[in-house]
C-alpha cells in the first residue's frame, strides 16, 4: 500500500489493432482497443460512450455485435456485454491473430493455423467451440473476410511462405472449396465490394487486386505510389465507385473504379501505419485509424471530389516528455516527442485538444511538405502562469536545438505572435525557461550560459543577467539547466551544468550570491512558498537549499539511477522524485526522511502534482498516455499518511489502466462487506465511516431540505389556501362517477385503491401507521446493533413533512398518566432518539442535518422532557456533547474571524 493509488490513464485513443464498426438503429459505433481495454465511440460526434473492463493481457483482435464485444487477448477471447465480462472462451494453443463476425458466430484464427467457430447464443451454456478447422501446413493466415451472398463461406488470405494464396472455405462442412493462385506477395488485407463476387486484395508489395472470385479473374490492378504494404481497404456504399486504401506510410489513396485510376491522395492522413478504413453505410464519410493514436473521419463533399477532414480524436503519437497541471488541476499541459503540445482534461476527455501551431495543413500543402516537417521541434521545457491568461500569452516553451523560445495563448489554444530570441549576437539553443509570478516576464537560459528577460505582452527584451565578478559576458560558464524566480519578483535563481547555483536581483539583474554543488547539476525545482531549491546532480543525490539563508538544509539519497524529474507539493512539505530505476520516492521536507516509495514496471520520465495534492500525473518510457494517481490520504479518515506510506520500503505496483473501474475478477472475495439493515420495500444504503479529525462532516443534502425542517410551520402557513376548494362543475369524461344521496357527483375510486384500503383494514393499520412502523424498525434495529448509519440514511431520504410527521407520532398526549417507561413505548423511542443524537454529534457526521432534526425534535418534545425526569439526564448529556463539539468548531473559525476583522479594519 502506498500514498498514491493508480486511478486511470488518459490520452489513449487507439492502439495497433484494427477497429470494429457496428450499426445500432440509426447510429454507428466504432470499437477500438487501447492496450488491455477497449473504448467505444459514437461516430455522430466521435465522442466516447463506453470503456471496457481491464483484461489480463493486451488485446490482439476485436469484433462487436449489438451489446457484445469480443476481445482476443493471448490465447483467450473475452466476451463482454456492454462493460461487464460475461464469459471467456479458451481453446486456442497459440496467440489469436484475428476475429471475424459471421452471422451468429465468431471465427478465430491463431498463429498455429487453428480456426475455431464459436456461437454467442446462450453464452453461459456454450463456452466450447462448435467447430474446428485445421489449415494447411504451408498456409499462414493473415486476414479473413466473408463474401456477400456466399452462404457459410469465408475467404482466408496468407502471409509469406505460400506466396500470398487465397483460400475459400465452407465452415459448415469444414472443407476447403477452392484455392486461388497467389500474386507472389503476401496478402495483408482483403475486403468485399458492393458488387457480387468481387473482392479487393491488398498485398505487401503495394499492389491492390480487384478480383472476381466466381470466375477467378483479375478485373483491375492498382499500385501505390509510396512504398509499403496495403494494410487497409474499404469500398464506398453511397453510390460512388470509390475504393479507399491505406498503407504503412500513413497515406490514404482514393481510387475511382469506373475510370480505373487514382482520384485523390491524402498524404498527411496519419503519422503511422494505417490499421483500418471503413466507409459508413450509405454516407460519403470515410473513417480511418492508425498506430499514431488517432481516429479520423473524412467527408467527400467538395467539388473536385477530394476528401476533407470532418472530425477526429487524437493523442500523443510519441511519448510525452514534459507535463504540468493547469487550471487548478482540471487540465494537464503535455509536450511530447511527436512535436505536439496538448491540453488534456482530467474531468472530461472530450475537452482534450492539441494547441494550434497556426495553419500547419495549409502551409504544408502550399510548400508541398509534410506537416511534421513544418511543426515546431519537440518541447524540452515549458512554464505557464494562469494569472494573465485573459490578457496575453501565458505559456513559454523551449524546443530541441532551437535558439528561440515560443509563447502560447491558452485562452485561444493557439501559438502566440511573439518569438523570443535571446543573445542575438551568438545564438545558442534555449535550454531553460520560467515565467514570473506576476505573469509579465519570461526568463530564458541558453546552452551558452546566456540568461535574458523578456516582456510577454510585447515580446521585447528587458535586459540580460551577466556575472561581472568573473568578467564574463554571460551568466554561467556552461549550459543553463534551470531557472526560477520567487513569488515577489525579488530573486531569480539559475543553475549551470558545471554545478554553480546563482541568486540574482530580479529587477537590477545583479548577482547577489552563489554557491557550488560540487558536481554537475542535472535539474532544479524551486518552491515559491518556502523559498526552497531542490537540485539533483550526477551523483544521484537530491539537495535542498534555502535561497534566503543561502545554505543547504536537506540531503536525500536513495535513487540508484538517473533522476528524471522532481516536483514540490503545493504546500512545500513534500518533494517527489522519479528515476530510471523505476521508483517514485516521496520525501518529507520537514522530517527530512523518505515517507513512501513505489516501483512501477516502466520508468517514469516526468511527473506533476496537482495544486490540491489530490492527483499525481506521470509519463513513462515508450508510453503515449498520461497516467493519473489518486492521493489516498486525502480521501481517508486517517489522521496522517503513515497508515498508507511504506517508509523506506519500496512497494511494486502496476500502472493504472484506461478504465477506472475494476472488473468482477479484480474484486477481493475476502474483503469484509458491511451488512445494512434491510426490510421489505427498503434499499441498501452506502455507509461512509471516513472522518477527518477535528472537523465536522456535512450531509451533502440540498440546503432547502434541512432548512425546511426548521421553518416548516412558516411554510405551512404560507402555503395555506386562501379560498376553499371549489366544486368542479363537470367531471372529466374519463373519470367514472356515481350520484350521491344529496345529488352531488362523487368520483368512484379505482379497484386498485379499494383493494389497498381493504388490505390495510385487514392488517388493522393505515398507511401512516405503516410508515411509522418502518421508522421505528430502523431506529430500534440500529440501536441494537449500535450502528446508526442505516437509520441516518433512512431519515435523510424522507421529505421534511414526512420526518415531521414521524417525530410527532411519538408525541405523548396524556402527560398526567404516570406509567412505567416500559409500558410507554413512546418514551423508549424518545430515549433511543436521544442516544442517536448523542452518537451523531460525537462522531461529527451530517452536522447541519442533525442540528436541524434536533431543533425540530426539541420543539415537539420539549414539554415531555420537563414532565419526565428519566429523560432529563440524557437531555443534559446531549447538551454537554453539543457544547463540547461546537466549541471545537468555533475555535477553528476564530482565527479566520480575527484575520477578516483585521483586514477589514486595515487601510492600505
Amino acid at each position: 500500500m502506498g500514498i498514491f493509488e493508480g486511478f486511470r490513464a488518459i490520452g489513449y485513443i487507439t492502439s495497433s489493432v484494427p477497429f470494429s464498426v457496428q450499426r445500432l438503429g440509426t447510429e454507428t459505433f466504432v470499437t477500438v482497443s487501447v492496450g488491455k481495454a477497449f473504448q467505444i465511440y459514437n461516430c455522430a460526434k466521435l465522442n466516447l460512450v463506453l470503456v471496457g473492463p481491464q483484461l489480463p493481457k493486451k488485446i490482439r483482435a476485436l469484433a462487436s455485435f449489438r451489446d457484445f464485444t469480443f476481445a482476443a487477448y493471448g490465447n483467450e477471447i473475452a466476451v463482454v456485454k456492454r462493460a461487464h465480462q460475461v464469459a471467456t472462451w479458451s481453446r486456442h494453443s497459440a496467440k489469436i491473430s484475428s476475429l471475424l463476425l459471421f452471422g451468429d458466430h465468431i471465427l478465430s484464427v491463431d498463429d498455429k493455423r487453428n480456426l475455431f467457430i464459436w456461437t454467442f447464443k446462450e453464452i453461459d451454456q456454450n463456452l466450447a467451440p462448435i467447430g474446428h478447422i485445421m489449415l494447411d501446413d504451408n498456409f499462414t493466415p493473415s486476414c479473413m473476410m466473408h463474401p456477400d451472398t456466399y452462404l457459410n463461406k469465408v475467404l482466408i488470405g496468407s502471409q509469406e511462405g505460400s506466396e500470398g494464396s487465397l483460400q475459400l472455405w465452407n465452415i459448415s462442412t469444414k472443407k476447403k472449396l477452392y484455392e486461388f493462385k497467389g500474386w507472389k506477395s503476401s496478402i495483408a488485407s482483403c475486403v468485399s465490394s458492393p458488387a457480387l463476387d468481387v473482392v479487393a486484395v491488398g498485398c505487401t508489395d503495394g499492389t491492390i487486386h480487384i478480383h472476381n472470385i466466381r470466375y477467378d479473374e483479375e478485373l483491375v490492378t492498382f499500385t501505390h505510389s509510396t512504398r509499403g504494404a496495403v494494410t487497409a481497404l474499404s469500398f464506398s456504399t453511397d453510390g460512388q465507385p470509390l475504393l479507399a486504401s491505406g498503407g504503412s506510410s500513413g497515406v490514404i489513396s482514393i481510387w475511382n473504379l469506373e475510370k480505373r485510376r487514382l482520384q485523390s491522395v491524402i498524404r498527411d492522413a496519419h503519422d503511422g501505419l494505417i490499421l483500418s478504413l471503413h466507409f459508413l453505410a450509405n454516407e460519403p464519410v470515410l473513417m480511418s485509424s492508425s498506430s499514431d493514436n488517432s481516429i479520423k473521419m473524412w467527408i467527400f463533399d467538395t467539388s473536385d471530389g477530394d476528401p476533407r477532414l470532418l472530425r477526429f480524436q487524437s493523442g500523443h503519437s510519441a511519448p510525452p516528455q514534459c507535463i504540468r497541471f493547469y487550471s487548478n488541476g482540471r487540465h494537464i499541459l503535455s509536450a511530447g516527442q511527436d512535436r505536439a503540445f496538448r491540453l488534456f482534461s482530467v474531468v472530461q476527455d472530450q475537452q482534450s485538444r492539441e494547441l494550434s501551431q497556426r495553419h500547419i495543413s495549409k502551409r504544408a500543402k502550399k510548400l508541398r511538405m509534410k506537416e511534421e516537417e513544418i511543426k515546431l521541434k519537440p518541447v524540452i521545457a515549458f512554464d505557464c502562469a494562469e494569472i494573465r491568461e485573459r490578457d496575453w500569452c501565458n505559456v513559454v516553451t523551449c524546443h530541441m536545438d532551437t535558439p528561440q523560445a515560443y509563447v502560447w495563448r491558452l485562452q485561444n489554444f493557439v501559438l502566440g505572435e511573439h518569438i523570443l530570441k535571446p543573445s542575438a549576437e551568438n545564438p545558442t539553443p534555449v535550454k531553460a525557461c520560467t515565467i514570473s509570478a506576476c505573469g509579465n516576464f519570461a526568463i530564458l537560459g541558453t546552452a551558452g550560459g546566456w540568461i535574458e528577460r523578456f516582456n510577454l505582452q510585447s515580446g521585447m527584451s528587458r535586459g540580460s543577467y551577466q556575472d561581472t565578478s568573473e568578467r564574463r559576458s554571460c551568466a554561467h560558464e556552461g549550459e543553463v539547466v534551470g531557472i526560477s524566480c520567487d513569488s515577489t519578483n525579488t530573486l531569480m535563481i539559475s543553475a549551470g551544468y558545471q554545478g554553480d547555483i546563482k541568486v540574482w536581483d530580479f529587477k537590477a539583474r545583479e548577482l547577489k550570491s552563489r554557491w557550488d554543488v560540487g558536481c554537475s547539476v542535472v535539474k532544479i525545482v524551486f518552491n515559491r512558498l518556502n523559498c526552497l531549491l531542490a537540485t539533483v546532480a550526477d551523483d544521484l543525490v537530491i539537495r535542498l537549499f534555502d535561497v534566503v539563508a543561502l545554505r543547504m538544509v536537506r540531503k536525500f539519497k536513495g535513487h540508484t539511477d538517473r533522476v528524471t524529474d522532481m516536483c514540490f507539493s503545493e504546500d512545500g512539505k513534500w518533494l517527489l522524485s522519479s528515476s530510471m530505476d523505476g521508483t517514485l520516492r516521496i520525501w518529507d521536507v520537514i522530517l527530512a526522511r523518505q515517507i513512501d516509495a513505489i516501483r512501477v514496471d516502466v520508468s517514469i520520465t516526468a511527473l506533476a502534482l496537482s495544486p490540491n495534492m489530490d492527483i499525481l500525473a506521470t509519463t513513462h518510457v515508450d508510453q503515449n498516455g498520461v497516467y493519473l494517481w489518486v492521493n489516498q490520504s486525502m480521501f481517508s479518515g486517517a489522521s496522517n499518511v503513515d497508515s498508507y506510506a511504506s517508509g523506506k520500503e519500496v512497494v511494486s505496483i502496476k500502472l493504472p489502466s484506461v478504465s477506472s473501474t475494476r472488473g468482477p475478477q479484480a474484486e477481493d472475495a475476502d474483503e469484509p462487506k458491511e451488512k445494512n439493515l434491510q426490510s421489505k420495500g427498503s434499499v441498501d444504503f452506502k455507509v461512509l465511516d471516513q472522518q477527518i479529525p477535528d472537523l465536522v462532516t456535512l450531509s451533502l443534502l440540498p440546503r432547502s431540505q434541512w432548512q425546511s425542517l426548521i421553518n416548516l410551520d412558516i411554510i405551512k402557513v404560507r402555503n395555506k389556501p386562501i379560498e376553499p376548494p371549489k366544486k368542479p362543475e363537470k367531471a372529466p369524461f374519463f373519470l367514472p362517477s356515481v350520484p350521491s344521496v344529496s345529488g352531488e357527483i362523487m368520483f368512484k375510486p379505482s379497484e386498485s385503491a379499494n383493494e389497498e384500503v381493504k388490505k390495510e383494514q385487514v392488517d388493522g393499520r393505515n398507511p401512516i401507521d405503516a410508515a411509522s412502523s418502518q421508522f421505528l424498525l430502523f431506529l430500534h434495529s440500529s440501536a441494537e446493533m449500535n450502528n446508526f448509519s442505516a437509520f441516518t440514511e433512512y431519515i435523510k431520504g424522507l421529505s421534511p413533512s414526512t420526518l415531521d410527521m414521524e417525530l410527532r407520532m411519538l408525541q405523548i398526549i396524556d402527560d398526567d398518566d404516570e406509567q412505567e417507561p416500559v409500558k410507554r413505548p413512546e418514551l423508549v423511542s424518545i430515549e433511543l432518539l436521544l442516544d442517536y443524537f448523542v452518537h451523531e454529534i460525537s462522531c461529527r457526521n451530517n452536522f447541519e442535518f442533525v442540528q436541524a432534526v434536533i431543533r425540530l425534535f426539541l420543539k415537539i418534545h420539549g414539554e415531555t422532557f420537563r414532565c419526565q425526569p428519566g429523560l432529563q439526564d440524557k437531555a443534559r448529556k446531549l447538551l454537554d456533547i453539543q457544547c463540547e463539539v461546537w466549541q471545537k468548531v468555533d475555535k477553528l473559525f476564530q482565527s479566520t474571524r480575527c484575520m477578516v476583522t483585521f483586514l477589514s479594519n486595515s487601510q492600505f
